[in-house]
């Protein structure tokens, strides 16, 4: 009796062992979609598995943090929508059998309920070359099941989404630059996040970035122009908008790559650009490395200079016209202020035109010229030889006499010639043909030139030599110093050395007692002088003292008189003797009888 007893209660166990062991399993909850956390406004389902029987055999309920929040009724899914924070909590589901009316309750769900959240941007480097892409995600809160819907703007276009081609689209690669969000989606009907902040994507592109600059020229003058460019090695291709900015500054209204002004003193400093694609704003280069433009504060003045200031007969001349900083400069040359010769590099003329020249610098590149040099006077000398006529033409002169120097020029015709003198103190008054020269007293040498038009000389003539001898005295000689009474005496009159164009005056020798000295009068005939240097006597009875003298020129000059000289008559000898003697001892001279 006591072994049927036992084994009741044992098969009592056995029993209840299998039906907690699976055999009568317990209640399982699930929630779909199966997420850890849940935003408001969203929605959740609640699967209640009782895992015996059908789902009609059973009723089901809802508890919330222990207590009912759904009664029991006969659906084992319950949807809770649009979700609310207070919806937060710990969740199990109870079943009733409607048979037995045993229950059983299942496992515990945390559902964990956030306010509705905000989608975030994040992107990688924004430093990439030309042709390259920027990588953007996006996230919700680190939360599941999310794809995502992204958008693009501008500060001059409206926002719009972008078109992408993976589904999740967590990730995407970008090539311009712009502003960027992006929002998350999920469930079913969608459940949108709210839209991420703006992410102002600017691109830096690292391709290298130059300005050149033409023309290259070291020095820039004011009033230049030239052409600054801004060159994006390996974006050649692509279309941009430049900015440029000169010490630092952004100069306004120029957004090319090339940017072409006419300098000023201003314009001196570093000059840098910058470019962005001509259809995003967003994406630039770096910044270039400075050029520095320099310009000359100095006036842009060329220097001409010659290697002669006349041109010889038949040949030319060289002038040179030079700047400082000589590059890119070509010269013209000017004559009388018209051109003679324009666009010569280096600046060497050969010219064999006399003239007023100046000369300037050209740059053709930046349609630059200079001002004008200095005026370099050129002569030019022809082929015709001027001839110093003297007049009258002795070459033997005698200090104190005048003469005429005249400059002939033959082959002249009826041109009008100013003259020029060597010696340089006969070009008082200037440009005269003739200069008298009055009361000469040095030796020299002459020469002349004639200057026609300003420009043009002749050659110097040949050089004509006058010598200048002191004053001369005469020699008078008488023959015969003795004659007889009523016979003719020859007086000769000579000048020592031999020189021309005399004329001879002849005196008798008038002793003055009172003043111990010679009067002398005129012979006859010998008012104007005479040609010849002789003079004859005719009839002479007593002794007589005789001096001469010549003259020549106009005006006449005159010799020193000659010594007297004595002519003996023998009818006389005795008191011109007596006579003579008085005079030696009155005069202290000695007498030669």
């Amino acid at each position: 009796m006591m072994d049927h007893s036992f084994l009741c209660v044992l098969g009592l166990f056995w029993l209840y062992t299998l039906l907690c062991t699976g055999h009568t399993q317990g209640a399982v909850l699930t929630i779909d979609p199966n997420w850890l956390t849940f935003y408001t406004g969203e929605s959740v389902t609640f699967i209640c598995d009782m895992k015996e029987g059908t789902n009609t055999d059973w009723e089901y309920r809802i508890l919330k943090d222990g207590q009912e929040s759904v009664t029991y009724n006969s659906h084992p899914l319950y949807e809770l929508t649009l979700l609310h924070i207070r919806y937060k909590g710990e969740y199990r589901c109870c079943g009733l059998l409607k048979t037995s009316h045993d229950s059983k309750c299942s496992n515990k769900i945390f559902l964990n309920v956030r306010d509705k959240p905000r989608a975030e941007v994040t992107a990688g480097t924004t430093t990439i070359s030309v042709g390259g892409s920027v990588t953007l995600s996006c996230s919700v809160d680190n939360s599941a099941g999310w794809k995502y819907q992204w958008f693009r703007r501008t500060s001059h276009t409206s926002e719009y989404r972008l078109k992408t081609n993976d589904e999740q689209n967590r990730t995407i690669s970008v090539s311009q630059g712009g502003i960027y969000r992006c929002r998350g989606e999920r469930g079913d009907p969608a459940y949108y996040s709210d839209m991420s902040n703006d992410a102002s994507i600017n691109i830096i592109f690292s391709n290298q970035v130059v300005v050149t600059r033409q023309p290259d020229w070291p020095q820039i003058f004011s009033g230049e122009k030239i052409t600054l460019t801004c060159e994006i090695q390996g974006g050649e291709t692509t279309e941009w908008m430049c900015v440029w900015r000169h010490l630092g500054s952004i100069i306004p209204q120029i957004s090319s790559k090339q940017f072409t002004f006419t300098v000023s003193e201003l314009s001196s400093g570093d000059y840098q650009c910058q470019c962005e694609r001509r259809d995003d704003s967003y994406s630039s280069t770096k910044w270039s490395e400075a050029i520095r433009l320099s310009v000359s504060e100095d006036e842009a003045k060329a220097t001409l200079t010659a290697d002669s200031s006349i041109i010889p007969a038949g040949g030319s001349v060289t002038l040179t016209c030079s700047l400082k900083i000589p590059a890119g400069f070509t010269y013209n040359l000017y004559r009388n202020n018209h051109i003679k010769h324009s666009d010569k590099p280096g600046g060497v003329f050969k010219i064999s035109d006399g003239g007023n020249y100046t000369c300037r610098g050209f740059r053709r590149d930046t349609n630059f010229i200079t001002s004008f040099s200095n005026t370099v006077f050129i002569q030019q000398t022809v082929s015709m030889k001027p001839t110093v006529v003297l007049q009258p033409s002795w070459t033997l002169i005698y200090r104190g006499e005048t003469i005429t120097a005249r400059c002939e020029i033959q082959e002249g015709g009826g041109t009008q010639w100013t003259y020029e003198w060597r010696p340089t103190r006969l070009n008082r008054p200037p440009s005269s043909r003739e200069h008298r020269i009055i009361r000469v007293t040095d030796s020299g040498d002459y020469s002349c030139r004639g200057r026609r038009d300003e420009f043009y000389l002749t050659q110097w003539s040949d050089v004509v030599s006058v010598t200048v001898s002191d004053k001369p005295r005469p020699v008078l000689s008488v023959s015969p110093s003795w004659l007889s009474p009523g016979s003719s005496v020859t007086l000769r009159c000579e000048i020592k050395p031999p020189s021309a164009g005399w004329r001879f005056y002849w005196y008798k020798a008038v002793p003055d007692l009172l003043s111990n000295s010679y009067s002398y009068d005129l012979l006859p005939g010998s008012t104007a002088g005479t040609e010849h240097d002789s003079y004859i006597i005719h009839g002479q009875t007593h002794t007589a003292g005789y001096v001469c003298r010549a003259g020549r020129g106009d005006p006449e000059y005159h010799t020193d008189y000659s010594e007297v000289k004595f002519l003996w008559s023998a009818g006389q000898c005795v008191s011109v003797l007596s006579v003579r003697i008085s005079y030696v001892f009155r005069f202290n001279t000695l007498l030669s009888l």
